[in-house]
């Protein structure tokens, strides 16, 4: 599975909108210049956009900017198949020079915002996604009509989160993609056991030093920091979903040292474990 440009099928249309079903989240860290509004409607699993990673599950609805990489991947604790609902539209999908127009002038501001990536907080429901279906299933025409009223909608959304960090510039090389995607699997299938540099700058091709100056590059954060987030990220679902102790968690994922997974968990997350856990299971009581 390599990292790749995308090119998306529009079949004319200036809006495509479809469904997407399966056993999981297959797309690669891909890019493509459409914009893309993503909701998930099963599953759980990890978010990849830029170099943001976070958790997500049902209800998840971001908008992504043009050429922002991106992915859905799924972990060994999701159960059950996928499905998400998903538009995708270029930037001149309603001509030329659109955005000096009045009528769409909070629409030009939010896909602005997109190009780090715009995370929504207040839309996880059923309701949410039975909208967006209903919006699939309209004739082109008023498909593209209830689509834009959604996107003014969203445009005057006050709770949201931007999720690249400012002055992330994603690396569209298609080699450096590869490269990155490589090193995303290697994690992915050992995080819970030590991680060498050395062992993922050959998976790469690269030296230590040449290894790191890239990562720094492609994602504006350390190949370590990477690693940290992407266990810290792990080990918070764990503690939602399983009964395991946090010092089992804590190996789990991949940390010798409990004391250096307390300070991190702290770091990334704003909390000890055992706080998180307890804020978490007193807003779902």
């Amino acid at each position: 599975m390599k990292a790749q440009f995308e090119k998306i099928n529009s079949n004319q249309s200036a809006l495509y909108a479809f469904v997407y079903e399966g056993v999981e989240f297959d797309a690669p860290w891909h890019f493509h210049p459409e914009f893309e509004l993503t909701y998930i409607v099963k599953g759980k699993g990890m978010r990849y956009v830029g170099n943001n990673i976070q958790k997500f599950e049902e209800g998840d609805f971001v908008l992504l900017g043009s050429n922002l990489p991106h992915c859905w991947k799924n972990t060994d604790l999701h159960i059950g198949n996928v499905k998400s609902v998903i538009f995708q539209w270029n930037d001149l999908f309603l001509g030329e020079n659109w955005h000096q127009k009045e009528e769409f002038y909070q629409i030009s501001l939010l896909l602005k915002k997109a190009s780090k990536g715009v995370f929504f907080h207040s839309f996880s429901s059923k309701k949410t996604a039975n909208r967006l279906m209903e919006i699939i299933d309209k004739k082109p025409l008023d498909r593209l009509l209830s689509f834009l009223q959604l996107l003014e909608e969203l445009a005057s959304v006050k709770t949201f989160e931007l999720l690249t960090t400012t002055g992330f510039s994603p690396n569209l090389n298609l080699k450096a993609n590869n490269r990155i995607d490589l090193v995303y699997d290697y994690v992915e299938k050992n995080y819970n056991s030590k991680i060498k540099l050395d062992d993922v700058s050959k998976l790469v091709s690269m030296s230590n030093e040449a290894f790191c100056r890239f990562f720094k590059k492609s994602l504006n954060k350390s190949f370590f920091t990477f690693i940290n987030e992407y266990r810290i990220n792990l080990a918070s679902k764990m503690l939602i979903e399983t009964n395991k102790q946090v010092s089992q968690i804590a190996y789990d994922c991949g940390y010798e040292s409990l004391p250096f997974f307390y300070r991190q968990f702290q770091k990334y997350m704003n909390s000890s474990p055992k706080v998180f856990k307890s804020q978490y299971l007193k807003m779902n009581s």
